[in-house]
Formats: structure tokens, C-alpha cells, sequence
């Protein structure tokens, strides 16, 4: 006799509350193996697989693509035979107790958390050790055909899009195939329209809030009118960092790295921290108490396809140039290809964004919910510049350091900028000094 079996959506860790299905991998009537990936589910942070913790088959799927789903709500329910009901540890899975013995159901009464996430578990990353998906799946006619190396993303845009991802060429990493490639075989204005559902008038275009964009949206309100943000500014001669950069790429640390200047910035940072350490502080409403982190986990705020994430670069303070260099780099390229996992997008304790890149001078940032300061980054451009009582063209960037008030007076944000921009004027002591 089979037996039904429910999987809720677990708890993918860092204190979410619910997710967005994005698609179901499997259907009704599908024979699912274990650790098949079943379903893609985006959080505020990032896109994540969900694993069957059953062999068995689909009996019947709970919710749509689209809906938000709170953890612990069901997501679907899988028909197993028994003698072969599997009773994974943190699944996410209703555990039948009645094939358990005591300490099996000891285990049921611990919190429900995915394989991989939750408090106190490293993710896996979806391209991590083990093989997210399968290699093959069955064609219409039933043989086993090789499923095309696409992101989450691209299989979503493939599907709202009604594009065959075998008819895709993949120019990412080794071929993968992303959203780029996927709306370059789309079918013209009917495709776009069809893109994100949006509901098109000849007055205006409505687009569904959802996932990503919908829970930033929520991060920077709530950041927005709980924080009392102050920001202040200095335009800086950045000539030295710039070639200082230029020297150093061509140097054999620097050999894998694309070092660029946002790296120096950073170090200036998390030096300014050591002396100005407010910054690098949260407020808790709950106790009532000033929390001054003595790590600097920092934040690279990135723009992406999906919205804003915030990739962390975890104890940035015991970074070398190099070492920073890379692990900026890498953050940042985890999240645009959407591979960085929700613990990798969470616990930073300050944020830089760099908005020099899309050839802005200076803005006024809003605060990463829960912490203390935010450095943004403007444009390196030639300007004139006085150098020893002499008009000169120099590199010059405008600096931005937004704060909360409660945590940072403005005498100790102005110091730190200045700092800096100190840092920034001729970098070499300070790189030298460097832990």
C-alpha cells in the first residue's frame, strides 16, 4: 500500500519567512528520485533549488508559479511505496511516525530546515558538489535527452517565453545558457510582453512586484523611515590610486585578479573602521543597545538582472590587497550569475556601492537594513585640481558616506571620509601597513 507523503516549503535560513515559487521541475503523475530537484523558489536573496525528499510520485502540486508560499506551508505531495519511505534529517518533510522508531521521532520535533541551509549549515551552492539537476530527461517520445546547461533564471524567462532551451546557445560560463540568451531567441514584441507577465494598455504597462524587487523594495522602505540618514560628501584627487592600480595589475599577485579601484576604496574603508569603529555598528530596538561589530563583513552592493542583491565579503579586515581584490570580484560575480546563496547575500555589517560605474558623480544611498554606514563610490573622472598653488588636471571622484544617526554623529562620519579620501590621495602607506 502507498503511502502520501506532504513537503512543506523548509526553512532556507537567515530568518525568511516565506518565498516565491518560480517553477515546478516536476508535474503530476512524474516519478520523482530522491534529491530530484522539484521546484525553484526565489527568497529575498537569492534563487534556490528545493530537492524531493521522497522517491515516489507526484500525487499533487499545492501551489502555482508566482505564489508567495510562507515556510512551513505545503508545496506538494508525493505518493511513496512503502517499505521505501525515506526520513531525511531537515528536509522540510512530514515525517511518517508511525515507521519510526523513538529516536526517529525525536528528530521530528527539531526545526524543519532544507539540507544545506538554515541556522548554523553552510548552503549548498546549486552548482556546488553535488549535481543540482539531472543530466537527461525524458523527450515526448520517451528516450532520455541531455537537459541544456541553462541558470534558474534562464529556464524561468525560457518557459514565461515559451523558448525551447534546446534551440539556445549558451554564452556564459562553459557554454551555460542565461536570461541574454534566452530573450535573444524570443520572439519579438509578443515576448516581451509575455515577459514577467506584464499587463500592456496603450496607456501604460503593469508589471507584477514580485520576488527580488518586491522584498528590496520592502528592505529600503523600512530602511528608508526607521533610520534617520545623514550623509556626507568630499571630492577627492584619486590621481595616485589610479595609477597605482594601473602599476599593480600588471604585477604577479595581481595575476588572476582584476584589480580595480574599488579595491583600494575598500581598504580605505575597513581602515577608517578601526579608528571610527560607529560605523561598523547596528541598533537593536528589542534590548535597547548600541551593537559595535568587531568584524567587517562588507556588503558589494550589485546590480543584477533580478534586481539589487548585496554580496558579502566575509572579515574583510584580514584581507590583503589581493586577497580583497578577488573576494570583491567574486562576490560580485556570484550574484549577477545568480549562484550566491541566501547566506552569502546576508550578515554584512556595512555596505560600499560603486555608482561610478554607470558614470554618476555622487548620490545619497539608502542604508542596508540594519546597519550603520554606507560608502558610495562616484565616477573617476579628469578634472582641474589645484596642486601645490598650481592648476592641474588630476583624477578626481566624489565620495558619499550615508549614516544612521543614532549610531554615527557627524563629526565621526566627516572623520572617517576624510580618512578616506586620505587613503585615496596616496594609498601606498596605507597598503603597506595593511594586515
Amino acid at each position: 500500500m502507498d503511502t502520501a507523503k506532504e513537503f512543506r516549503l523548509p526553512d532556507l535560513g537567515e530568518g525568511l519567512a516565506d518565498a516565491d515559487l518560480i517553477v515546478w521541475t516536476v508535474q503530476v503523475g512524474d516519478h520523482v528520485e530522491l534529491n530530484q530537484v522539484i521546484a525553484e523558489v526565489e527568497t529575498a536573496k537569492a534563487t534556490v533549488e528545493l530537492p524531493s525528499p521522497y522517491a515516489g510520485t507526484v500525487a499533487e502540486l499545492l501551489a502555482s508559479p508566482g505564489d508567495t508560499v510562507p515556510v512551513g506551508a505545503p508545496l506538494l505531495r508525493i505518493t511513496v511505496p512503502d517499505g521505501r519511505i525515506t526520513v531525511p534529517d531537515g528536509s522540510g518533510a512530514e515525517t511518517d511516525s508511525t515507521s519510526t522508531g523513538p529516536e526517529e521521532q525525536a528528530t521530528e520535533q527539531r526545526p524543519q530546515v532544507l539540507v544545506g541551509y538554515g541556522p548554523g549549515a553552510a548552503p549548498v551552492s546549486r552548482r556546488g558538489s553535488r549535481k543540482a539537476e539531472p543530466d537527461a530527461e525524458p523527450s515526448s517520445s520517451g528516450a532520455l535527452v541531455r537537459r541544456p546547461d541553462a541558470k534558474p533564471g534562464a529556464r524561468r524567462e525560457a518557459k514565461e517565453l515559451g523558448v525551447d532551451l534546446a534551440t539556445v546557445e549558451g554564452t556564459g560560463p562553459g557554454g551555460v545558457i542565461t536570461r541574454a540568451d534566452v530573450r535573444r531567441n524570443a520572439d519579438g514584441a509578443l515576448a516581451q510582453a509575455s515577459l514577467a507577465q506584464a499587463s500592456i494598455s496603450e496607456d501604460e504597462t503593469r508589471v507584477p512586484i514580485r520576488g527580488i524587487r518586491k522584498r528590496s523594495a520592502a528592505a529600503v522602505t523600512r530602511s528608508a523611515f526607521s533610520a534617520p540618514h545623514a550623509t556626507v560628501f568630499l571630492t577627492c584627487d584619486v590621481t595616485n590610486t589610479v595609477e597605482l592600480v594601473t602599476r599593480l595589475r600588471s604585477s604577479p599577485p595581481f595575476d588572476s585578479t582584476h584589480l580595480t579601484s574599488l579595491a583600494i576604496v575598500a581598504t580605505a574603508l575597513v581602515r577608517a573602521i578601526a579608528d571610527e569603529p560607529s560605523l561598523n555598528s547596528s541598533w537593536d530596538e528589542e534590548t535597547q543597545e548600541i551593537v559595535t561589530h568587531h568584524r567587517v563583513h562588507l556588503g558589494i552592493a550589485t546590480a543584477t538582472d533580478e534586481g539589487l542583491k548585496v554580496p558579502v565579503v566575509r572579515d574583510a579586515h584580514e584581507m590583503r590587497l589581493p586577497e580583497l581584490a578577488g573576494a570583491i570580484a567574486a562576490a560580485a560575480g556570484s550574484a549577477r550569475s545568480g549562484e550566491a546563496s541566501p547566506s552569502n547575500l546576508t550578515g554584512s555589517t556595512i555596505s560600499i556601492t560603486n555608482v561610478g560605474v554607470f558614470g554618476i558623480d555622487a548620490g545619497t544611498p539608502i542604508l542596508n537594513p540594519g546597519e550603520a554606514a554606507i560608502l558610495a563610490v562616484g565616477a573617476i573622472s579628469d578634472r582641474p585640481w589645484v596642486v601645490d598653488g598650481a592648476l592641474a588636471v588630476r583624477k578626481v571622484a566624489t565620495l558619499s558616506l550615508a549614516f544612521d544617526h543614532r549610531l554615527v554623529d557627524g563629526e565621526q562620519a566627516g572623520c572617517a571620509l576624510a580618512a578616506i579620501g586620505a587613503v585615496l590621495k596616496d594609498p601606498v602607506p596605507t597598503l603597506v601597513s595593511a594586515p
